[in-house]
């Protein structure tokens, strides 16, 4: 088992910056892939970022320039580094962990991201 616990979110102004943290527990040698992904109330799930054990990454076109992921293999925590924010960023974010045959699906709790004046 994985257990996945985001922490950093919280109120933040347009334009400014914050950091999530994602840390995994458990069979941690078994995650290939982490990534981050956002449901705004009344919208879909949608992925931001994703990054492999070997440094493959993906964004969204939407966060694209400004939102970093990264990723530490020995701590077995992803980061997600979210600058020059904006209102439309708001959401509820979720850590995502899958082994590489994707036999498997973990999901953290979420963390509230809210940027506004």
């Amino acid at each position: 088992q994985v257990q996945l616990v985001e922490s950093g979110g919280g109120l933040v102004q347009p334009g400014g910056s914050l950091r999530l943290s994602c840390g995994a527990s458990g069979s941690v040698r078994s995650i290939y892939t982490m990534g981050w992904y956002r449901q705004a109330p009344g919208n879909e799930r949608e992925r931001v970022a994703s990054i492999t054990v070997s440094g493959i990454i993906t964004y969204a076109d939407s966060v694209k320039g400004r939102f970093t992921i990264s990723r530490d293999n020995d701590k077995s925590t992803v980061y997600l580094q979210m600058n020059s924010l904006r209102p439309e960023d708001t959401a509820v974010y979720y850590c995502r962990g899958r082994p590489a045959d994707r036999s498997q699906d973990y999901w953290g709790q979420g963390t509230q991201v809210t940027v506004s004046s």
